[in-house]
């Protein structure tokens, strides 16, 4: 369990320290249209991974993929800490999604392998809680001190030493379980494929359609995705040993979990991602301050796990704590999409702690009630599709938002330049247009010097950059809102699901 904790921590070191870094990697390494790359191509390579090896894991055993997947994701770090380009740093970070879909897919699974008494599970939660809350509480404030003091590529190097723990631990001491098979397994390696088609099809269409219209390209691409999902069902529905079991899909409490599980990814990556933008590029924060104050949502999720292991099994209906997770979280979104640079840092810090929180409520118990309702022969498949929709719904929602962000933006310049006359505003507009002039202050110092020179008022048309990009965060953030509501109206199609001593 400490191993598997340390894969955990692996996990949330990643979603937080990242994300702390993103705007000084954009600002050094350049291309802010790269920026919702950096989360999409680790989510889109891990979605693709999860449910691979989670069914890999089912009918192998899960111990030699999971320190495959250690070494992978271990490797890939070192790669983004000395990435020289955003491309290459995106290649890398997808790599290291692949290391972390194989992680999500077999690590995790490997807890209801320990114990399959479910009251026992739920205890021990705790552990992976402990593990998840020291790397997110530390993620953020590390992030945040060392891209200030150390350099963006050390957020990644710190991966090194805790990859090298979660290894040791993994291989001396997790042991080796396999399922007995009867007959041979045959592997759906086509099945496998086309599910890397279809969601590398689907996520591409996602970034391009919000930027260019339903071009005749982007009208191709949707009907790529469409023909290879057809392709996709009917390959699972001839395969002896699917990748992907279509009678999952048949039982209508799974599916609302994995409906669920999309929209607690949409709200949880959103925010992970774009508070950071929110209080450096918005509010004018250094990124030590905006990590200290986005610690609160990795420290809570923590205390939200601890506190749930306490209460879901005296629960009449347990099922409860997920409406009660998804109402905090839209509580959270309300006060972000309110804050202002003026708001108090209180204020602040109790939203953040509110998503941490309602996180901490939802997801660990969308496991353990997807393995209860799935059964022991489909442990690793049902957990892994737990994640890989968690990490679709993350893939939709930063892409989303970041459009929404982007387009806002530049229309909310140009509309602010263009009070001083089309030729000013012709000149200016690619300076303005582009977010690293508020979250890097080198470059923001040598454009209001050529403002100065030109005769504008550079420091007022910054401020009025900040209120645009601020109220463009914030219609994203009223956007994860809105899916946080849908999903705590979706919990009351779950029906009571009643823990089993085994």
């Amino acid at each position: 369990m400490l191993g598997i904790g340390l894969v955990n921590m692996l996990v949330a070191l990643d979603q937080t320290v990242v994300s702390t870094a993103l705007p000084s990697i954009v600002s050094e390494l350049r291309g802010f249209e790269y920026y919702a790359w950096i989360a999409s191509a680790y989510l889109l390579a891990s979605v693709v991974t999860v449910p691979v090896f989670g069914r890999l894991g089912d009918y192998f055993g899960r111990k030699r993929f999971v320190i495959a997947a250690v070494i992978t994701f271990t490797v890939a770090s070192l790669l983004c800490g000395i990435a020289t380009s955003m491309p290459f740093l995106v290649f890398a970070r997808g790599l290291q999604g692949v290391g972390g879909g194989m992680m999500v897919g077999t690590a995790f699974a490997s807890i209801p392998d320990l114990f399959p008494d479910p009251r026992t599970r739920v205890r021990w939660q705790v552990v992976m809680a402990a593990a998840y809350g020291i790397g997110t509480a530390a993620g953020p404030s590390l992030g945040g001190w060392m891209s200030q003091h150390l350099g963006w590529r050390s957020t990644f190097l710190v991966n090194l030493p805790v990859g090298a723990l979660a290894l040791y631990f993994i291989w001396a001491h997790l042991p080796y379980y396999r399922r007995e098979q009867v007959g041979e397994v045959r592997i759906d390696w086509g099945g496998a494929l086309l599910v890397a088609l279809v969601l590398g099809g689907l996520q591409t269409f996602i970034e391009a359609v919000p930027k260019d219209g339903l071009t005749g390209g982007n009208l191709l691409l949707a009907g790529f995705v469409v023909i290879g999902a057809a392709l996709l069902l009917a390959c699972e529905r001839r395969a002896t040993h699917p990748i992907i079991p279509l009678d999952l899909f048949r039982d209508a409490q799974l599916v609302t979990l994995f409906t669920l599980s999309v929209l607690s990814g949409f709200v949880m990556f959103s925010l992970i991602f774009f508070a950071p933008l929110l209080l450096q590029g918005g509010f004018g924060l250094s990124p030590q301050q905006a990590g200290l104050l986005a610690t609160p949502i990795a420290a809570c999720i923590a205390i939200g796990s601890v506190i749930n292991t306490r209460i879901v099994l005296h629960l009449p209906r347990p099922t409860a704590i997920l409406s009660i997770g998804f109402g905090l979280l839209v509580a959270a979104s309300i006060g972000i999409a309110l804050a202002t640079p003026v708001t108090p840092h209180l204020y602040l810090e109790l939203s953040m702690a509110a998503v941490g929180v309602g996180l901490g409520f939802i997801l660990n118990n969308l496991n353990v009630f997807g393995q209860e309702i799935a059964g022991r022969e489909r442990f690793g498949i049902t957990t892994a599709l737990l994640q890989s929709t968690r990490m679709v719904g993350g893939m939709l929602g930063t892409s989303i938002v970041a459009t929404i962000i982007n387009r806002r933006y530049a229309s909310g310049v140009d509309d602010a330049l263009r009070v001083l006359g089309e030729p000013v505003a012709a000149k200016w507009r690619p300076a303005l247009a582009d977010p690293r002039i508020l979250v890097d202050e080198n470059l923001r110092d040598s454009l209001l010097a050529q403002l100065k020179r030109a005769g504008l008022e550079g420091p007022g048309l910054l401020d009025a950059a900040r209120h645009v990009l601020v109220q463009s965060i914030h219609i994203g953030v009223v956007l994860t809102g809105c899916a946080a509501l849908a999903a705590a109206l979706l919990v009351r199609r779950i029906s009571h699901i009643t823990f089993r001593t085994r």
